[in-house]
């Protein structure tokens, strides 16, 4: 047979390597910003692009898409080529694929702290950049696609079909969660609107954890843990029933982040069962990993590149194990909304994702500059120092879970809360806020320690080159199955087929749940008093999501007594009929809003969002100083209007034709209001005097379309009273 020469791409392995290094500094910088801020939360007071609203998407952005996405990207274009004996497809797809994420990176970077967002989690960037980042994706995919059709090795090693169901069903996800309608070249509404939105949005929010964080972080174990120990794969039978088991189920679990929501019983109750199957092949997978190490115990002890890979299955198996167990309605009655999620979150990401990057990023860095690592001893310190960190994150967190959700559920012999006000509930668990902090800063010092022991071996090294190699050409590939083979190794040789096969499996679970919820009417039972937004409540709903307010306050009140009691009637699924996006929220750091409106004044919302220590002693909540200061742009309502009819909100042409003026007296009856505290009377009329041609007529300003939001927030029904 004939022996063919070729080389292998090693510099696009090499840019993905840098990327990967110079977003986790990045991504996990602020992180650690932002857990300072639970601990000192005006510290960028002043500042609205470093608030914590817009700088949360931004760090889980960072992390997710440019951290191990970057990782992800170089992981797979350096096993890729050796699994297939090829060079990528094509080189021009390779670098479109790299400066084609960077660029959707940066401008993430930018756009999401000037308030830019669809605030929908894991999915937050505007609509030009879904644009850009499906194309970019659709490259990556042809470019993998098309290396496995002129590849020179018969069959397609396990990791291989991790990568192909990575492609096709992030290709899914995007697309169909990215479907909406743009307003201006920064500002769209989703097509879906309230539970159907919420629906889809965790459909794709629960897989794109499955199908970015797990699937292709999976392909790379079954590569790099084999190529680390030197030794083979503990089982190829374990390894198939690992990886259909895992695509068909992971699809249909997203529901379990909806339980006790007003989406339907059947809806939720599905995810559940499905959630708890997942454990199966969750944890064949990291058996199938650690056992792979079976006499290689030896070298664990001594190689940090198989320490870090050890702990990160071993975090994949805690992870796994966790999901399921908080898909129960009795656990997620307990964890949801409280920091318990945050906990289960940070194991898979510090330690799965992180870890598995760090092992690998050690493993790659010598082989691609053809030298040693500079310092094992560094290595295994940033082993160390960030299993520390990753301990003294999450042990606090589940803690403070913990407390959060027994002290909201507490009732006094007399049937009153324990712990009538939300605060006390916050301020308890600040030592754990302190002990997650300093967690961070341990696991970010192993990055940097990471970072000064790559640039080293780097100089050490010589410079990065094509690698020359030489494998069999494959010729005259059989279509149909020989004597004695099995059919999945008949399938192992047909990537197309392969794929299609893929794709069928993760549409079934996602066709089955959201076509019904969105087809059917009587799923989202019709409430004939929700009305649609006033304009100047749409222009307030959407400085509330531009500043991130659904990072820590929830618009969901589940069916419990503690929860009614506190909040006022539990949510309907027809309350959310005119809500493009959701916002039911994920995380309590604060309460729960969906039934605030009338239960403040007008006043006490202004200076909430003013000074939000002033009314509340102890609060963790950020100053919002712009909101009051900035001049409302009314400039786009209309379009607004007519997009939402566009999505199925009954405005009139009546209503949009006059909605300059509409608002302008809505904003004049709030104005109205306020004068009615002296202080506040008093220190605009000073800051009238003051202000000059600069000055701005307070029922002009965004606080006022803010409150106006948050006042009609759940009076569309009759609610009983509850406490503050």
């Amino acid at each position: 047979m004939e022996l063919q020469q070729f080389y292998y791409d090693n510099k696009i392995v090499k840019k993905f390597i840098y990327a990967t290094i110079l977003w986790g500094v990045v991504g996990m910088t602020v992180g650690l910003m932002i857990a300072f801020m639970f601990l000192f939360p005006n510290y960028t007071s002043g500042i609205s692009w470093l608030s914590f609203g817009r700088l949360r998407p931004l760090h889980t952005n960072a992390v997710i898409f440019a951290f191990v996405g970057n990782a992800i990207f170089a992981g797979v274009y350096y096993s890729t080529q050796r699994l297939l004996k090829a060079r990528m497809y094509s080189d021009f797809l390779s670098n479109l694929n790299f400066w084609g994420w960077q660029l959707v990176i940066v401008g993430a970077a930018i756009t999401l702290p000037l308030g830019y967002t669809t605030t929908k989690e894991y999915a937050e960037l505007e609509w030009p950049f879904d644009i850009a980042i499906a194309l970019i994706w659709v490259a990556f995919g042809i470019n993998l696609i098309g290396t496995m059709i002129k590849r020179r090795q018969r069959h397609l090693y396990v990791a291989i079909w991790f990568y192909i169901a990575t492609f096709v069903t992030i290709a899914v996800l995007h697309i169909f969660n990215s479907l909406e309608l743009p307003v201006s070249a920064l500002k769209s509404y989703s097509v879906y609107a309230g539970v159907q939105d919420a629906l889809v949005q965790w459909w794709y929010g629960h897989n794109a954890v499955a199908f970015f964080l797990t699937t292709p972080f999976l392909g790379l174990m079954y590569y790099f843990v084999p190529k680390a120990a030197n030794r083979p794969v503990y089982s190829y039978r374990l390894s198939i029933v690992h990886f259909w088991s895992l695509i068909f189920i992971y699809i249909w679990a997203g529901p379990h982040h909806l339980l006790y929501s007003a989406l339907p019983e059947w809806a939720q109750n599905l995810g559940v069962a499905f959630s708890v199957m997942l454990l199966m092949p969750s944890w064949g997978g990291m058996i199938n990993g650690l056992l792979t190490l079976r006499g290689a115990w030896d070298k664990v002890r001594t190689d940090p590149v198989l320490k870090f890979m050890v702990v990160a299955i071993t975090g994949y198996g805690m992870a796994t194990f966790e999901g399921p167990l908080l898909s129960l309605k009795s656990v997620n009655a307990i964890a949801h909304f409280t920091d318990w999620i945050i906990a289960h979150v940070h194991v898979g990401a510090l330690a799965w994702n992180g870890f598995l990057t760090f092992g690998m990023i050690y493993w790659l860095v010598p082989r691609l500059f053809k030298t040693k690592l500079y310092s094992t001893s560094l290595a295994n310190a940033h082993f160390w120092i960030g299993t520390l960190g990753i301990i003294m994150y999450t042990l606090p967190m589940y803690v403070a879970g913990f407390v959060q959700a027994s002290m909201w559920k507490q009732f006094n012999p007399d049937g009153t809360l324990t712990y009538g006000n939300f605060l006390e509930t916050v301020t308890e668990i600040i030592p754990m806020y302190w002990m997650r902090a300093i967690g961070g800063t341990l696991y970010i010092t192993g990055m940097f320690i990471l970072v000064y022991n790559v640039i080293a071996t780097i100089k050490r090294g010589s410079e990065v080159e094509d690698e020359l190699a030489e494998a069999l050409a494959l010729k005259n590939v059989s279509k149909h199955r020989v004597a004695g083979e099995g059919w999945h190794t008949w399938l192992e040789r047909k990537p197309v087929r392969l794929t299609i096969y893929a794709t069928i499996a993760i549409l079934i679970g996602g066709m089955i749940q959201i076509i019904p919820t969105i087809m059917v009417k009587s799923n989202i039972p019709t409430i004939s008093s929700v009305k649609p937004y006033t304009p100047l409540e749409l222009e307030g709903r959407d400085i509330y999501i531009r500043e991130g307010c659904v990072g820590c306050h929830s618009q969901m009140i589940r069916p419990f007594r503690s929860e009614v009691e506190r909040y006022g009637e539990y949510s309907k699924a027809g309350e959310y009929v005119y809500d493009h996006p959701f916002l039911w929220g994920s995380k309590r750091t604060g309460p729960d809003l969906h039934r605030i409106g009338g239960k403040y004044s007008n006043n006490w919302h202004l200076n909430h969002m003013y000074d939000p220590q002033s009314i509340s002693s102890g609060s963790i909540m950020p100053r919002y100083q712009w909101i009051v200061k900035n001049k409302l742009d009314k400039s786009m309502t209309e379009k607004k209007m007519k997009v939402m009819v566009t999505l199925g909100v009954p405005y009139s042409e009546e209503e949009i034709s006059n909605a300059q003026k509409s608002m302008q007296a809505q904003a004049t009856e709030i104005e109205k209001s306020l004068y009615t505290d002296p202080d506040f009377a008093e220190n605009y009329e000073a800051d009238k005097k003051a202000g000059g041609a600069d000055f701005v007529e307070m029922r002009d300003r965004e606080i006022v379309a803010l409150i106006a939001y948050l006042q009609r927030l759940g009076t569309d029904i009759k609610v009983k009273e509850s406490q503050k």
